[in-house]
């Protein structure tokens, strides 16, 4: 059985998609690699930040459902996205970022022996970053070469995904049965996980909670992450796998950018694999990558329909200069 290679992608959903630009544009330094629609709701915008070159293991993606509520954090959820920066120092740098740009943040803590960072957005969208300092295992990315953050600081790929979940001995067994995730460490309620080579970029850490109330999806809360797997063939290997499990899946979705296998395996909590490739560079050139709408093959006819639904926002930044500060 070829396994998984780490996380993937997080998609989670935002109340404005011009605010949430802003914030990962001009406050977290991250790259908008595409500009484009939720492919089953075309008057969504699906928004990609990533790593210089939109490598996967290094996308938070979000949707702006029209009209949707905003969610509540509790438990059976994705519960935190996780950031990688190259060193403690980076973090230094970060805490004084975000208090100058009045990011609310928790300070610097040390979580399974790793300096990390919380913070929130405008939706109350959970986050932390984590150092890479003593980090062994899955590479990251490359930080955006033209962001706003000194590319020693940056940040340069997705880090742990946080789980809150009632029933952790079903969980547990879900991660290490069927994921093929091993359990390193445990921290009072929190459970580390990892698959693959390891480190920041393949693990998930689960926290055992069955006191709060059931959360539920809106603005400002996580849709679904997404693992990791090498091509086409492992994710066929994959839907037999959950198939053998009896796990219902959607089967075979071809996403142009990868392709994926989805699969709900607790209340709220939606997992999907996703293939390596093709990525994102198809349709655009490195220097405009994410500044107009993209669309795949199968949408393109309908462009004209589908760009009177979204309304325009103005991603352009290759004709802009950005001072690192």
């Amino acid at each position: 059985m070829n396994g998984l290679k780490g996380i993937h992608h997080v998609t989670a959903i935002t109340s404005s998609a011009e605010r949430n630009y802003e914030f990962f544009t001009y406050v977290l330094g991250m790259r908008l690699v595409k500009k484009t629609v939720n492919q089953d709701d075309i008057q969504t915008y699906h928004l990609f930040f990533a790593d210089d070159g939109g490598n996967p293991g290094t996308d938070m993606t979000f949707f702006d459902f029209p009209g949707i509520q905003k969610g509540a954090h509790g438990t059976n959820e994705i519960s935190k996205t996780s950031f990688r920066v190259p060193s403690d120092v980076a973090l230094d740098y970060w805490e004084q970022r975000f208090t100058r740009l009045d990011v609310q943040h928790e300070g610097i803590k040390v979580m399974f022996g790793k300096k990390v960072l919380s913070f929130v957005d405008f939706d109350d969208q959970q986050y932390q970053l984590i150092s890479d300092e003593h980090n062994e295992g899955v590479a990251s990315g490359t930080p955006w070469q033209n962001g706003p953050v000194p590319l020693e600081y940056a940040i340069t790929g997705l880090g742990p995904i946080f789980i809150r979940i009632a029933n952790i001995d079903y969980f547990k067994e879900l991660m290490e049965k069927v994921m093929l995730f091993k359990e390193i460490a445990q921290e009072g309620s929190f459970h580390l996980f990892e698959v693959g080579e390891g480190g920041n970029g393949a693990q998930v850490v689960v926290e055992h909670n069955a006191n709060l109330p059931q959360g539920y999806q809106g603005y400002g809360t996580v849709h679904h992450v997404a693992f990791r797997v090498e091509d086409r063939n492992v994710l066929e290997e994959w839907i037999e796998r959950l198939e053998s499990f009896k796990i219902a899946s959607s089967g075979y979705v071809d996403r142009h950018f990868f392709e994926s296998l989805y699969a709900r395996v607790a209340p709220q909590i939606l997992f999907e694999f996703a293939t390596d490739g093709p990525g994102f560079m198809g349709d655009e050139s490195y220097e405009t990558l994410g500044e107009k709408l993209s669309l795949p093959p199968f949408l393109e006819p309908r462009r004209e329909q589908i760009e009177k639904l979204v309304r325009p926002i103005d991603t352009i930044r290759s004709t802009k200069e950005i001072i690192k500060e």
